[in-house]
């Protein structure tokens, strides 16, 4: 008479067990999910969670050097050119694309990917960008002075945005992080106004 209610009770207290295991699981589950969708702070350099993909990688190991590239070109006007619109054009790549640089390599660091090297002004093993100037085209924009070097330089210059374009506009289309996704964007734009303003000034 003694047994029915005992096995009774602990049939009740397994069922109580199961049920609270059950609610622990779902609750681990939830934890996961909202672990997983966290976002990076506001005005942070790189994003918090994994959410880059390749195509970041290469958007900014290649345009760091492309980026170099065109600070190194601007910052032979001043020395190079009389004309104050080429000189005030140089100097805004140089003030925009500085910043740009050091954020994308503060994105590799961030990634664990090693920042691409120096190595002279074109950076041989970038020669498959596009848009990129060889030594020897740096070399002639060096050796040339005045007006010569005013159409040398903004004829290579708008190849050279042309390429960044080309670039940015990858990068929109096959990467994933909001941070580089919105600089892509920036590039696009500033850099396509840009190339404007350089083939006025060509054909004025």
């Amino acid at each position: 008479m003694i047994s029915k209610p005992i096995t009774a009770f602990a049939s009740l207290a397994a069922a109580v067990v199961l049920t609270s295991c059950g609610d622990n699981d779902s609750a681990d589950g939830a934890g996961a999910v909202t672990s997983a969708t966290v976002t990076a702070p506001a005005g942070a350099t790189a994003p918090v969670t994994a959410d880059h993909n390749q195509a970041d990688i290469r958007f900014a190991e290649g345009m760091i050097p492309h980026h170099r590239q065109a600070v190194a070109m601007a910052a032979l006007v001043p020395s190079h050119s009389t004309d104050p619109q080429v000189i005030d054009l140089a100097a805004r790549i140089q003030q925009a694309q500085d910043p740009e640089i050091a954020t994308m390599t503060g994105w590799l660091q961030e990634w664990g990917v090693a920042l691409p090297e120096e190595t002279g002004h074109s950076g041989m093993d970038h020669g498959d960008m596009p848009g990129m100037m060889t030594d020897e085209q740096m070399a002639q924009l060096e050796a040339a002075r005045g007006p010569e070097f005013d159409r040398m330089w903004l004829t290579m210059m708008i190849d050279h945005h042309e390429g960044a374009v080309q670039m940015a506009r990858t990068e929109l289309a096959e990467g994933s992080d909001p941070d580089a996704l919105a600089l892509a964007r920036q590039i696009v734009d500033s850099q396509q106004a840009e190339i404007q303003q350089m083939q006025a000034l060509l054909n004025g």
